[in-house]
């Protein structure tokens, strides 16, 4: 205890002349001389109060530009987001003029027309107009199956990806499938425009194209077309054609086994009851059928 007393007074150079040959004896000065030099330059850095209080200031300032510059940015970018959005909302509320329709498998709907003509769309069909310009101008794209009842008035012209259908007023049927292009005529008059070629339709007469070549079709004496009421009526058609409507009238998948797609079928089938529908495809053309859940087989008849 007396040494590190004595230690303590070395350090704060307290010991008298008569104590320092006694505490030099006891302890190794040399050491302590060592530690004390070393401990000297351990003194706390001199701050400048005033100086520390500008720099802070500066580095406050700066981070609150900083962070002005950016919520003004995002400012900037939440207003021009909006500016955006009403942009867009008007474009769509003066601009977008189009007015369409669709229907999925196995579903008809009826529409009205700004004129008060009528359509009755088929199955997975489309039909678009332009609302603004429709008094001026009776213009349709239709891609599927529709029927018109055309009020008189001025041209009213049916836009299909295969050809152009224009009447004044009067009743026709129009469908557009792939390779596939009719037109029916059941009142009045119907001009078609395939390609380079033009025909006149009377109330009876078809015009059809089927994988680009024009076919040569029968008259018919219906008033309406069959689908109207839930049928499908085929004149000498490829199979194929013929199974892809049932698909869309029944959500069904249909595959075929060994048989002939392209064999020609001509008659009717039932939008209510798909195995009949089937019967009334496979039994003329001597073919069977297996049904799965919504997986459909069709296959050549062994007579078993």
């Amino acid at each position: 205890m007396k040494k590190e007393k004595d230690i303590l007074k070395w350090f704060n150079r307290e010991l008298k002349d008569s104590e320092i040959n006694s505490v030099n004896e006891d302890l190794d000065t040399n050491i302590y001389s060592k530690i004390e030099h070393y401990a000297s330059q351990l003194r706390a850095p001199e701050i400048d109060a005033k100086q520390a209080l500008r720099d802070f200031r500066e580095r406050l300032s700066e981070n609150e530009s900083a962070a002005e510059k950016s919520l003004g940015f995002k400012a900037f970018l939440r207003i021009a987001a909006v500016v955006v959005v009403m942009l867009g909302a008007s474009y769509f509320v003066f601009f977008n003029n189009e007015k369409s329709f669709n229907t999925s498998i196995a579903e008809t709907e009826i529409l009205a027309l700004p004129d008060k003509s009528e359509v009755i769309l088929n199955a997975d069909s489309e039909l678009a107009y332009n609302k603004k310009t429709w008094n001026d101008e009776r213009k349709l794209d239709l891609h599927g199956e529709a029927f018109f009842k055309v009020s008189k008035g001025q041209k009213f012209t049916v836009y299909t990806s295969h050809g152009t259908v224009q009447v004044l007023g009067t009743q026709f049927n129009v469908k557009e499938r792939n390779d596939y292009f009719e037109v029916q005529c059941y009142e009045g008059s119907v001009s078609v425009k395939y390609k380079d070629e033009e025909d006149i339709l009377s109330p009876g007469n078809t015009f059809r194209v089927l994988k680009g070549q024009v076919q040569d079709v029968e008259s018919f004496s219906t008033l309406s077309p069959s689908w109207l009421n839930a049928e499908s009526s085929f004149d000498r058609m490829p199979l194929i054609y013929v199974i892809n409507e049932i698909q869309r009238h029944y959500d069904v998948r249909i595959t075929n086994s060994n048989v002939n797609i392209d064999m020609l079928f001509t008659g009717t089938f039932t939008h209510n009851n798909i195995n009949k529908a089937l019967q009334a495809v496979t039994i003329p053309l001597r073919l069977a059928y297996k049904i799965d859940g919504k997986k459909v087989t069709i296959y050549k008849y062994n007579g078993e």
